[in-house]
């Protein structure tokens, strides 16, 4: 049974994630390097790689928090919340960036969320070692997505670049941590349907 108090927190921590400003515990990424002057072309598709970046967060806030609640052993649960912690400090990342290119998030912000949560919640009632299996899917699937990302950046936005390669890095770490606590390997029909969706948003996301 769901807990009403932890219930309230994950709702509340889901209004500050669509419509409030994350924040990050950590030091922003490339945060001491010069922001090389891009011309109007490269700044443009910079702030759009970014903003589908910032709303891939989004989703995965929501993925996490929604598995999380529905998890029902510690450990798993632990993970999850871990995992949904840094996607946090990615949020604020990615959002200072957007700013810095003179960019926008995207509009659709709120379906993202809400989308990605009733995923995360239905994949959590599935049982753990499925749950954490989602959960190390997920991860493979965003650190493909951002090597691609780091291909298609400017060679001189190197601040986009170190933001793009420590959330590499946390994302792989994530993968790595549910497979040690037991995920399950996900059938391929459940593989490709996500990549399906990642598809879709991310397409969606870059113009709107």
């Amino acid at each position: 049974m769901i807990d009403i108090d932890r219930l309230i927190i994950v709702f509340d921590r889901g209004l500050r994630t669509v419509f409030g400003s994350a924040q990050t515990l950590r030091p922003v990424p490339g945060e001491a390097l010069v922001d090389a002057p891009l011309d109007e072309r490269q700044r443009l598709d910079a702030a759009a790689l970014m903003r589908v970046n910032h709303s891939g967060e989004v989703c995965a806030q929501a993925l996490y928090e929604g598995q999380a609640l529905t998890a029902r052993d510690s450990i798993a649960k632990e993970a999850l919340e871990k995992a949904a912690q840094e996607e946090t400090e990615h949020l604020a990342w990615t959002e200072r960036r957007i700013e810095e290119l003179g960019g926008r998030k995207s509009l659709l912000t709120p379906l993202w969320y809400a989308g990605s949560f009733a995923m995360g919640a239905a994949a959590g009632l599935l049982g753990d070692r499925w749950n954490l299996g989602f959960l190390a899917e997920t991860e493979h699937q965003v650190v493909e997505h951002l090597e691609g990302h780091l291909q298609k950046l400017s060679a001189d936005d190197q601040k986009s670049r170190a933001i793009l390669e420590q959330m590499k890095d946390d994302e792989a770490r994530h993968a790595t941590s549910a497979l040690r606590h037991g995920a399950a390997e996900l059938p391929e029909p459940a593989k490709l349907a996500m990549r399906l969706a990642s598809r879709v948003m991310t397409r969606t996301a870059f113009w709107i």
